[in-house]
């Protein structure tokens, strides 16, 4: 099965091969072996159960937490040819009935449903009365207490395992540390199934924290270097959102908002906006992200720091989906802190120690001096074992860059001690500048020994140095009061037993010139870009003309790598990333138009010999070509249908395949997988000469329906192969 399931990669989606993991996960669901798979966004889940949904023969339920994430599969599956249907409250009565009427009389694969319309009684017995032979559980880390987006609904799936104990069940998410992963395990009885755990690194994520200083203007020093590119950034509060959106649309900026105050006509439009490329940029609350599958999404930006780890993970793991280099900065302020605290502090028990576990790993990453990966992975319980990641902003500063600044952090943490521990970094500050401010003369701090010590750096420097002591564990600030506190890692600064180097300024969210990030693929870094738009245009024109996403005719990537190989005919675009044939023979026509004429205006040649080697190596694993080798080895018809996974109808129609191409095949070995008696076999055969073989219908009427279409195919193949096709 697991040759059909390649075959369908290529033919269908346009990949020449399975990303990690994606093989022995698909193998294991055909096998109908339940299977938990933890894989980061972008990694390519959502195929683990769609190919095997176009193999089995009966129905494969997914079910789906959102609406607009089940309304872009199954607009992304129809761009493929894959017959698939969702059923919910968006759609109309008649749109209901017809979906439905589709799963009656078994031409869909798959069907998308929210767990609370699975539960309904009407869907409940719709589905009793069909094969179903994949249960999918999409965003699984919704069952357990311990995941970050509990839903009590999706407890109530472990029932439906008991409706349907001939089907594999998958459970699918990007986002589960080890106790949520047993969880999922445990409530849906799945003891036995396999484990696929894949690597929590994004390596194509370029990650940033920032000291929050002035956001507006770190924001758009950031957009500035970015222009016509896509991205989401994330606020705390609807309030937030509102006045960032407002700011960034009087800069001229394409963006919209998205909250849950706004009503869901205007949530939906500007999602849909952004999306399909109407809207640049989305400004918004969490409550925005978790149905998008736009892969260009090309930055995200945290306006306020996320509660937990895990929201952070799955947030931006909405950039670079395509697999291109993507940013995502976080914007970082104690602040923030206190806000998170504040609500923590209104929950009770297990609750409360849920939350302050996870804020406390979310501080640990934030202020965390090495590579940002080590924290980040080691919380799914994976170990990041490079030592420079080559992509994060700790990784890119060069080792020339740290400075020592033990001699002031050691006049601050004096000022600290002597001041009492009873105040912040403003304040401290200020003494060590010699201020005339009141608080300093009124508490008589203008007597002390650190009093004015500090003349040689300006406010702001003595701030950000505070900073720098909090993430290197010299300081603690207090959650409440906000004073700072000396640890006793610090006695050691403080006896010159320890130095403190570091990087003072963290506002910088614009990377240095000389930080270089890793290289790229030679397909993302010398593309044409002059073509690379025109193929952008073209796309969203034909997307709109059909009111679909750009996204779901074709990925950024597959455009780079038009704009890059510049096929011209047919059979070199087929080798192109992304595309199979169902939209070759939608889309081929227009694009290779587009590709033609700017070579021809432009003087460009196609690379023909780096795309024909990927065509060659596509083409040369074609099913019925492998079908028809295997046959000549003298294998029957079944034991080929048992080596490949699929029905005998299916080998017949690869050796047919195989025989239109001028290949010669045994006809005896065919006529061998046929039960029909001598006699049948000749009244068949007299038919065919009296009625043509290419046409079944008119001989299997001419017989009187006596010989079903089974044995009719096989006796056509058999009478082509003998008498010459």
């Amino acid at each position: 099965m697991i040759e059909q399931a390649r075959q369908i990669l290529k033919e269908t989606f346009g990949y020449d091969s399975f990303r990690p993991l994606q093989e022995d996960v698909i193998t294991d669901v055909l096998k109908k072996k339940d299977s938990l798979v933890i894989m980061p966004t972008g990694g390519g889940k959502s195929l683990c159960y769609q190919i095997p949904a176009m193999i089995f023969d009966g129905l494969t339920v997914v079910i789906s937490p959102l609406i607009s994430l089940m309304k872009d599969q199954v607009e992304q599956l129809d761009e493929y040819g894959v017959p698939a249907v969702f059923l919910n409250s968006t759609l109309s009565p008649e749109q209901y009935q017809s979906n439905v009427a589709k799963l009656r009389s078994g031409s869909v694969d798959m069907l998308y449903l929210a767990p609370e319309t699975l539960m309904m009684d009407s869907t409940r017995n719709l589905l009793r009365d069909l094969k179903v032979d994949c249960f999918t559980i999409d965003e699984a880390h919704c069952i357990s207490e311990w995941g970050h987006d509990f839903r009590p609904e999706y407890r109530q799936l472990a029932s439906v395992r008991e409706t349907f104990p001939d089907a594999v069940c998958l459970a699918l998410t990007a986002t589960a540390t080890p106790r949520v992963r047993d969880d999922i395990q445990q409530i849906l009885d799945m003891k036995d199934s396999s484990v696929y755990l894949a690597s929590f690194n994004r390596e194509n994520l370029l990650l940033k924290v920032a000291d929050k200083e002035n956001p507006l203007d770190q924001i758009l020093d950031f957009l500035y270097t970015r222009p016509n590119q896509s991205g989401i950034i994330y606020c705390f509060s609807r309030r937030q959102v509102d006045e960032l959106w407002s700011d960034l649309k009087a800069e001229g900026h394409s963006a919209l908002p998205y909250h849950a105050g706004l009503s869901e006509r205007v949530r939906t439009r500007n999602q849909d906006a952004f999306i399909r490329d109407n809207a640049q940029i989305i400004v918004a609350t969490v409550a925005f992200g978790m149905g998008i599958n736009k892969p260009d999404v090309r930055f995200v930006i945290h306006h306020d720091m996320p509660q937990n780890i895990e929201s952070y993970y799955q947030q931006i793991g909405r950039a670079g989906r395509d697999g291109l280099q993507s940013d995502c900065l976080l914007l970082y302020s104690y602040s923030d802190k206190s806000k998170i605290q504040y609500f923590i502090n209104q929950k009770e028990g297990q609750e409360k120690e849920v939350a302050e576990k996870h804020l406390e790993s979310m501080i640990h990453y934030m202020e965390f001096d090495g590579c940002r990966r080590k924290p980040l992975m080691n919380y799914f319980g994976e170990e990041y074992e490079k030592e420079n990641c080559g992509l994060c902003d700790n990784c890119l500063r060069q080792q020339g860059d740290l400075q020592d600044y033990t001699e002031q952090a050691q006049k601050y943490m004096s000022c600290v001690v002597r001041t009492g521990e009873r105040y912040g970094a403003h304040h401290i500050a200020d003494v060590l500048r010699g201020s005339k401010a009141k608080r300093v003369l009124q508490q008589k701090h203008d007597e002390l020994s650190t009093y004015g010590i500090g003349m040689e750096w300006s406010k702001n420097q003595w701030i950000q140095l505070s900073r720098l002591l909090i993430r290197k564990g010299f300081l603690e600030k207090d959650s409440d009061h906000g004073n700072l506190l000396i640890t006793k890692d610090a006695k050691k600064v403080l006896q010159g037993d320890e130095r403190v180097q570091g990087i003072l300024d963290r506002t910088q969210t614009v990377a240095d010139e000389n930080a270089r990030p890793k290289t790229s693929s030679d397909v993302e870094d010398k593309h044409n870009v002059h073509l690379f738009e025109k193929l952008r245009e073209k796309r969203k024109e034909l997307a709109d003309e059909q009111d679909i996403p750009p996204y779901v005719i074709f990925p950024d990537t597959t455009l780079m790598e038009m704009s890059y190989y510049f096929p011209q005919s047919e059979e070199y675009l087929m080798g192109i990333y992304g595309v199979g044939s169902s939209k070759l023979k939608k889309y081929g026509a227009p694009f290779l138009k587009i590709i033609r004429e700017f070579c021809d205006e432009n003087n460009i040649e196609e690379r023909s010999r780096e795309i024909g080697k990927k065509v060659k190596k596509t083409s040369s694993g074609k099913k019925h070509h492998q079908v028809g080798e295997e046959y000549k080895t003298g294998k029957s018809i079944d034991h080929l249908a048992e080596q490949f996974g699929v029905k005998t109808v299916t080998i017949l129609s690869n050796l047919k395949k195989y025989l239109d191409e001028g290949n010669k095949i045994d006809p005896d070995g065919v006529l061998a997988a046929s039960s029909l008696s001598q006699r049948k076999i000749d009244e068949v055969y007299e038919s065919m000469e009296k009625n043509g073989p290419a046409i079944l219908k008119p001989i299997y009427e001419d017989l009187n329906k006596s010989v079903d279409y089974n044995e009719l195919r096989i006796l056509q193949l058999a009478y082509l192969a003998q008498n010459g096709n």
